[in-house]
């Protein structure tokens, strides 16, 4: 029986940060992975449908020139050339994930599925391996709603959408969350007639109101149809049927939730104990209720993004090894839906900031038509919302504009040092660049409580200039 320090279940990013940080300790360390390396962020996330959402924006421009004296295209796009471009993204970045670039820093790989067969030991395909410490990072799947004839209809899901070859006539969403109004909008760009439904009374429901009213007027601007409030009670034959009225399709594709993949890990041998919704239960230190196991990523239900996967990953890696603890401030995570405009947020809402903290909570915001970049081009639509405790520290964020997920970062940085806005500006800001936004709003907050102050400041001012006479 092999015998390893760590074994790293699942290559996605969780994964193969975990057993990159090991092997850089020197630890003997297993990565297995039943699929391919990369899991859903490169082959059918992140990489993919960022491809896609490109594609389809420089489609989208192309039919804007006509204001800037060009001529505009029109027509639907070629998808099986637009699935060429997200082919050559995933091929450029795939060798980063390869068994090759792992073996440099000292980890085996081995393909098959894993299934344990007691606390400390598990089988792979025909190989028997005990371990100190393991890491589950096997990822999600797709869910479906339990709506009577969806899963007969056998709709396209995050996951198998990258097999379209021909663009559809009419393109039903079923969800309006990041990853419905994302490629929602890409195929709607393309040239697909969309409508996007949402059960709840607005589409995005966990972001401020004010960027679920941004991607829906961009989303109808654009040709789609939006129907929120709209709870599908079955499919057939080519619809929806809801209380709003059938809505027809040639191809319906349900990004309704995602559910943990654990089947056939054989978790109850590990002594492993799972929620009531199916995730790995985890502890603070991402332990499980086995402590010589931890897990990471999509598979704790406490992570639906790569960059906090990968965080996590790392952080189970290190206190697995060397016993030191990586607090992961949830608070400070940042998250990004990719439509245009993309909309950023890191931190709580203004309304979960009062639920949590009480009324004492304070918002600042900024439209975008006060941002001088915005203004020249031509996106004004945008704006920023600082969310501040009440003792004034920015505790969240959310940014509304292009490329607001780079301009998050900083806003991130804020939220984990318990920065106030006074703090937030005094680092001074490229312009003309989307960022003013942000800058701007602190500044606004600080602007207000000097003219608070307005009174003692003129007294001290006074003052001074008695003692020069």
């Amino acid at each position: 029986m092999s015998a390893y320090d760590l074994v790293v279940i699942g290559a996605g990013s969780a994964g193969l940060t975990a057993a990159r940080t090991a092997g850089r300790f020197g630890a003997r360390t297993l990565l297995v992975e039943r699929d391919r390396l990369g899991g859903d962020c490169l082959w059918t996330g992140c990489v993919p449908s960022k491809a896609l959402l490109h594609a389809a924006a420089e489609v989208q421009a192309g039919r804007r020139v006509g204001a800037y004296g060009f001529p505009a295209v029109s027509g639907a796009a070629d998808l099986r050339a637009t699935m060429i471009h997200v082919r050559q993204a995933i091929a450029a970045i795939e060798p980063h994930d390869s068994p090759e670039a792992l073996r440099p820093f000292g980890v085996e790989v081995a393909h098959g599925p894993a299934e344990f067969t007691g606390p400390r030991t598990l089988a792979v395909g025909d190989r028997r391996v005990s371990f100190r410490y393991a890491v589950i990072a096997t990822g999600s799947s797709p869910a479906l709603v339990p709506i009577p004839g969806l899963a007969e209809a056998n709709p396209l899901t995050s996951d198998t959408v990258w097999q379209q070859s021909e663009l559809p006539g009419r393109l039903a969403v079923l969800g309006g969350g990041p990853i419905g109004c994302e490629l929602g909008q890409a195929f709607a760009r393309l040239g697909a007639k969309v409508t996007l439904v949402e059960a709840m009374d607005r589409l995005l429901p966990r972001e401020e109101p004010g960027a679920s009213r941004a991607v829906r007027e961009r989303l109808e601007e654009e040709g789609a149809t939006v129907l929120t409030g709209y709870r599908a009670e079955k499919v057939d034959d080519g619809a929806l049927y809801g209380p709003g009225g059938p809505v027809p399709f040639d191809a319906l594709l349900a990004v309704t939730g995602r559910r943990a993949d654990t089947a056939g890990l054989g978790v109850e041998a590990a002594g492993v104990a799972l929620t009531d919704r199916g995730d790995v239960q985890v502890d603070t230190r991402l332990r499980t209720s086995n402590s010589h196991i931890y897990a990471a990523g999509d598979v704790t239900g406490r992570s639906a993004f790569t960059h906090l996967g990968g965080v996590q990953g790392g952080a189970a890696a290190t206190d697995a090894l060397l016993g030191v603890r990586r607090r992961i401030d949830d608070d400070a995570v940042p998250a990004v839906t990719y439509t245009d405009p993309e909309i950023a947020r890191v931190g709580p809402t203004a309304d979960e900031a009062r639920a949590r903290r009480g009324e004492k909570v304070r918002v600042v915001s900024l439209e975008h038509d006060r941002v001088d970049r915005a203004v020249v081009d031509g996106r004004t639509e945008g704006f920023t919302t600082l969310v501040l405790s009440p003792r004034g520290k920015i505790v969240g964020a959310t940014v509304v504009a292009p490329r607001a997920g780079e301009t998050i970062a900083h806003l991130a940085t804020a939220v984990r040092l318990g920065w106030t806005p006074s703090q937030y500006a005094r680092t001074v800001h490229p312009y003309p660049t989307y960022a003013d936004g942000p800058w701007h709003a602190a500044l606004t907050d600080v602007y207000a409580r000097l003219a608070r102050r307005q009174g003692t400041i003129g007294a001290l001012l006074a003052l001074r200039r008695k003692l020069r006479r």
